[in-house]
């Protein structure tokens, strides 16, 4: 008797392997919510993600509307888990590829939390910087921005991960920022103004890198999100000292961002025209 070769023990293994990432990720996302949710409901040790944010005296931190970005980055994980989890996608190389990793950034980023709200700062910045890494192992094996993809697969699987890898590039110095802040760090001398602006210049120039690479148009977008809020910050009552350099810096980084993701959509344009 012949054998399909779907019917052969190792599709099979194949197929249940994959069955078991896609529900993972989708249970991972599940979790990582209720957990956001339930930190800032409850809230856990008695305080509020901002108001514990609100504690540190640094410049780079946003106003408050500005983190209203997780209600979106939610919406695109759940996307992505329900694109992902769809039968004709399960087994796709791209995926299979990807493995474990973005349901293990859902448990890193429920253990940030866990860390924040209960004033493990210096822990919060090394799964802060574990986070990242996986989020930046994500990105690669998606190939995100390179792998050839149609509307839905653009909308789904590379805006979920360049948004999401965009906000915690931006956390991820922010956090810092906040740790160097509570171990009064001299800065060698340069004012905490000037750090800043360096921060800033970082922030945007990784922007540029991602465009230039990848031609990615949520990683911009975010950073002008968060940069016009810190410029929003420094602008209004909770402003810190002398922050006209921040402030100018903020909206000059906003300014390059927009314009670097209307280049990205610019050559994904031409792109797209060059493959009709």
């Amino acid at each position: 008797m012949l054998h399909h070769p779907a019917d052969s023990p190792h599709a099979m293994m194949t197929a249940r392997a994959a069955s078991l990432r896609v529900w993972l990720s989708l249970l991972s996302v599940l979790a990582t919510i209720s957990v956001n949710a339930l930190a800032n409901i409850l809230p856990f040790n008695g305080q509020n993600t901002g108001e514990i944010s609100d504690r540190f005296r640094v410049y780079f931190v946003p106003s408050g509307y500005v983190f209203a970005i997780w209600g979106l980055i939610y919406l695109a994980w759940l996307a992505f888990s329900i694109y992902q989890l769809l039968p004709a996608n399960r087994a796709r190389p791209r995926f299979e590829a990807l493995g474990y990793w973005f349901a293990a950034s859902g448990v890193l980023n429920s253990a940030w939390l866990l860390c924040w709200h209960y004033n493990q700062f210096v822990l919060s910045l090394v799964v802060m910087t574990l986070l990242l890494g996986t989020l930046i192992i994500c990105y690669r094996r998606l190939d995100v921005g390179r792998t050839p993809a149609g509307a839905a697969e653009r909308w789904c699987v590379d805006l979920p991960f360049g948004l999401y890898l965009g906000w915690i590039s931006v956390a991820t110095i922010a956090n810092a920022a906040d740790v160097l802040y509570l171990t009064r760090w001299s800065g060698w001398g340069v004012s905490p103004q000037a750090w800043t602006v360096v921060m800033l210049g970082v922030a945007t120039l990784l922007g540029a890198a991602m465009v230039w690479r990848r031609h990615d148009v949520a990683f911009p977008l975010v950073l002008v999100w968060a940069f016009v809020g810190i410029a929003h910050r420094q602008s209004g009552p909770q402003a810190l000292p002398d922050p006209a350099a921040v402030v100018n810096a903020a909206w000059l980084a906003a300014v390059v961002s927009g314009l670097l993701a209307m280049a990205s959509v610019g050559a994904r344009v031409r792109q797209s025209r060059r493959t009709s």
